[in-house]
């Protein structure tokens, strides 16, 4: 008879890949011993048994099949054909239509003209030892977690092999991702340009590979660049299908790595901010982050929203003008914005305006610190709303750390916990913003000398922003809006940084 065996191993270490080996010489002693021709081996390395479709080598078993390649499939256990009991009768009764016999030898069972009840018996311990299998896993996973297990790989730390629990920081990578950071905040290079930036520098990754716009972005978002190990943000949700499903931030797993910061909080803060900005950006305005020009992506349309674009027009003399992308790009129908500014008549104003901030000095920071103090009150009154947030922060902290106590030993059940403390998590959310704001801007209202004095200073410097790269424009004013007849407003970077977003 020509039969086929199929065996498979869970897992990809070194002592189940010798097993295999071992599965495949007993299938060839089983077949001479027996008569039978041997016609060919289906091994699967390293795949699990709850998914059928991931196993390329079952897939073409059962394929081979419907042209009757073999008369009998040999499978040494249940478990190894597989631990999902519906892929298991399915491809069973497959077989069997096909009049392939299967035999399990581990429980000497074979399927043509046998009930399928003892296979759907054997069927679901296997599924269940599945099952058990994967809460051990996630049992383990969550222990090391508790005890603050660290990422395999992350550029910028070494890690010793085999140990769960430290990493030690990779000078020289760290200063890479400083230097991501610097280029990213202050010089205002998007994750694309910053990826090709160390390509052609000959950096790589930890892998080797090649830097990408995804790898800058995981940099700059990754909390272990400011000292924090966080496990736990997604869980499988079914063993049998593999989905993961994010769970709710107050669930993560956070341990404090102070010996692992390479990034303060103010960088790694102001750079999610800009990835966010930059991102709406261009979900909303279809606009891609530029410095190209000295007014890339700075001139915006009051009308429409869209950013204004550079055109060079040639008649005797080369003429470089600044249009709306929306009113230039997609019509008037879409944009009534028909403006069309010269550079040169831009830059001289915004010169003349710059210059008349100087001039001016005493007097416009009269009028920052007159308008800080109409939108943030007196610092005394924030001072107070501080400690009232602080308060009832705490407060909602042990009333959920009560509820979380009592699901902990067994007082009441999981729904009576979210029915407790279901709206409680936006509250918390709600009064940790409001405190962030005030905190920031008590912080704000102490440095705002400092803040002005410091830009006003960067603004002496300019003889003219004709001289200045795009970057640097852009560290002055953070954006020029224009509305259809033309009329220009500036809006300088030092109000944003204060929390003034307004034109003064």
């Amino acid at each position: 008879m020509n039969i086929a065996a199929y065996c498979r191993v869970s897992t990809d270490k070194e002592d189940q890949l010798n097993s295999l080996e071992t599965q495949k010489k007993f299938f060839g002693e089983y077949a001479e011993k027996n008569g039978h021709a041997l016609v060919r081996l289906y091994a699967d390395e390293g795949i699990s048994g709850t998914k059928t479709k991931n196993r390329k080598q079952f897939l073409q078993l059962m394929q081979d099949a419907n042209t009757h390649s073999f008369d009998m499939l040999v499978v040494k256990d249940i478990s190894r054909f597989a631990r999902n009991t519906v892929d298991l009768l399915q491809n069973v009764r497959t077989l069997k239509a096909l009049g392939i016999e299967t035999l399990f030898l581990t429980a000497n069972m074979t399927v043509l003209g046998q009930s399928e009840f003892v296979l759907t018996i054997f069927g679901a311990l296997a599924q269940e030892e599945s099952a058990n299998m994967s809460k051990r896993v996630k049992f383990g996973k969550k222990e090391n977690a508790k005890k603050g297990k660290v990422p395999n790989l992350v550029y910028g730390y070494n890690k010793t092999k085999g140990d769960y629990f430290h990493l030690t920081i990779n000078q020289r990578e760290a200063e890479i991702i400083r230097q991501i950071y610097r280029w990213y905040i202050q010089e205002g290079y998007g994750t694309a340009k910053i990826a090709n930036m160390l390509n052609e520098q000959g950096e790589r990754t930890k892998r080797g590979c090649t830097f990408s716009q995804n790898a800058i972005s995981r940099i700059l978002t990754n909390e272990i660049y400011v000292g924090k190990i966080i496990n736990g943000k997604e869980e499988v949700t079914d063993f049998l299908t593999g989905v993961r499903q994010a769970k709710d931030s107050e669930d993560w797993m956070i341990m404090d790595r102070p010996e692992l910061r390479i990034i303060s909080d103010e960088e790694f803060e102001k750079a999610g901010k800009i990835l966010e900005a930059r991102k709406a950006a261009f979900h909303i305005n279809h606009e891609r982050h530029s410095n190209q020009y000295l007014f890339s992506t700075l001139i915006k349309c009051k009308a429409c929203g869209w950013s204004f674009r550079r055109v060079i027009r040639k008649y005797k003399n080369t003429y470089i003008k600044w249009v709306c992308s929306g009113h230039n790009g997609r019509g008037a129908d879409s944009c009534p914005n028909a403006i069309v500014l010269d550079e040169n008549e831009l830059i001289q104003q915004i010169d003349t305006y710059l210059q008349d901030m100087v001039k001016n000095e005493a007097e416009l920071e009269k009028m920052i610190k007159s308008a800080f103090i109409r939108k943030y009150k007196s610092t005394n009154d924030n001072e107070k709303y501080r400690e009232d947030l602080e308060e009832k922060l705490q407060k909602y902290q042990r009333t959920r750390q009560k509820y979380m106590d009592m699901y902990a030993d067994d007082l009441i059940s999981r729904e009576e916990l979210k029915e407790a403390i279901g709206d409680m998590k936006d509250k918390v959310t709600e009064i940790e913003s409001e405190l962030n704001f005030v905190n920031q801007n008590l912080d704000k209202g102490d440095k705002l000398d400092h803040m002005f004095k410091k830009h006003i200073r960067e603004i002496k410097t300019i003889t003219s922003i004709r001289d200045m790269s795009n970057i640097q424009l852009k560290n002055i004013i953070e954006r020029i809006e224009v509305d259809h007849e033309g009329a220009i407003d500036i809006y300088l970077r030092m109000l944003s940084d204060i929390g003034l977003n307004r034109m003064i």
